[in-house]
């Protein structure tokens, strides 16, 4: 009962930690991470204690009951995916009265049997499905749509996978209220979308109608110049790209505008073409298309790195980023070069983070303030001499002892043999 008190206690400042998204200034990319990285509990286990900290936020009657050790964080885990302010009594009633085994059960049937019919007709649909993509004012690209029920669930489903892929999420984790966990499942799926566009340009797409014409059934993804003509390209003045150059022209085939920190991050890895111009604007050379990563140097980073190097990241979808700009002079090399995922790949160019080596392979991150973020063992704070009668005592005004404080109110103990239940009782004192 004190360990179900002194979790509810736990995930209440887990709760009030990302309310104040306290987890951001360390660059990381949720609590989740922030609270993996400094406890060393896994990411998984993470994600479901913020989730269920975050739900407990609207179960007053849930809290309260965990507050007084009579519901462990497993019991208030299943209760919190399908309990709301209206149904969270009856839940509460039934949750006390059963196995955690025989509650999830409960909750999986919950979930099942509540679920609204479909109603809606499908009609004109097909007619109706556009899709138009355009730049604003701003510089930003607006996207809308309206697709039919099977495009638009194969579309759903891409993007969580991608997102999966990227943040290693549990899509059930977004489910929430509240607009930052909007947000958040939006950030999480134009990021998808991005994973989803760079996938499919890299591996082509197959013959298609042009195979059927031909009589063929090929399906060979499309590639070399034909690949070629659907690349994003993004035009870049030399001086642009040096940290300590003038912003000049940096923008896309459509002249929308992309600022030269986001150029300096997306030349870090990509494809480069150096083209010379007259004054006039003309061309007068045009030099061979090579990676600004070669294909060796990417295959020994990714042996070396095994993903992102932020502390506590490790994503495996990543970008190569050279400590020091190849455009300042900086070499395209293993000793200059480190794996890091997008996230905080945008925070070392726009997010105004620096990073250097501290001894041989050892990056070291500075974000904006100063604060200095290496990859390491988190030292945890000093525990009293005995951290588990103060724990006891900490919780001594919430939690009431008995047999039952912790465990199901139905009465069984028939069932139980005799030498087992009055061997528990003496055990008990």
């Amino acid at each position: 009962a004190h360990i179900h008190a002194a979790t509810q206690r736990f995930l209440a400042l887990i709760a009030e930690f990302d309310l104040r998204r306290g987890w951001e200034p360390d660059g990381q990319r949720s609590c989740a991470h922030w609270l993996s990285f400094r406890t060393g509990i896994d990411l998984g286990a993470c994600r479901e204690k913020v989730r269920t900290a975050r739900a407990l936020d609207v179960l007053p009657e849930t809290r309260a009951a965990m507050a007084r050790g009579e519901l462990s964080f497993s019991a208030v885990r299943a209760l919190s995916r399908v309990a709301t302010a209206e149904n969270e009594e009856d839940l509460l009633a039934l949750a006390t009265g059963c196995t955690i085994t025989q509650l999830e059960h409960m909750v999986r049937g919950w979930k099942r049997f509540s679920r609204m019919e479909e109603t809606d007709i499908e009609r004109d649909r097909h007619e109706k499905r556009s899709l138009s993509i355009f730049p604003d004012d701003d510089g930003m690209y607006v996207v809308k749509g309206l697709l039919s029920a099977e495009v638009g669930a194969l579309l759903m489903r891409a993007l969580e996978a991608a997102g999966d892929a990227l943040y290693q999420e549990n899509p059930t984790g977004a489910e929430a209220s509240d607009a930052k966990r909007r947000r958040d499942a939006a950030h999480r799926r134009a990021d998808g979308l991005a994973l989803l566009a760079e996938r499919a340009l890299a591996a082509g797409f197959g013959g298609g109608a042009a195979a059927a014409a031909a009589g063929t059934d090929d399906t060979t993804p499309i590639s070399g110049t034909g690949a070629e003509r659907y690349q994003v390209v993004l035009h870049v003045d030399a001086d642009t790209l040096r940290a300590d150059g003038e912003p000049g022209r940096s923008h896309l085939e459509d002249g929308t505008r992309v600022s030269a920190e986001t150029s300096r991050r997306r030349s870090c890895d990509s494809g480069k073409v150096i083209m010379t111009h007259a004054k006039d604007g003309s061309i007068l050379n045009v030099g061979r298309k090579t990676r600004t990563i070669p294909p060796a140097l990417r295959r020994a980073l990714d042996f070396r790195d095994r993903g992102c190097r932020f502390p506590g990241c490790g994503l495996r979808f990543a970008d190569a980023h050279h400590v020091r700009h190849w455009a300042d002079g900086g070499e395209t090399s293993l000793a200059n070069c480190l794996l890091v995922c997008r996230h905080h790949h945008r925070l070392l160019h726009e997010g105004g983070w620096q990073i250097t080596w501290w001894g041989e392979g050892r990056p070291a991150f500075f974000d904006p303030r100063g604060g200095t973020h290496f990859d390491g063992r988190w030292k945890a704070p000093v525990l009293p001499a005995q951290p588990v009668e103060s724990m006891i005592e900490a919780n001594s005004g919430s939690a009431v002892l008995t047999g039952a404080t912790g465990g199901a109110r139905w009465k069984h103990e028939a069932d139980i043999p005799d030498d087992i239940y009055f061997g528990a009782l003496e055990a008990f004192g």
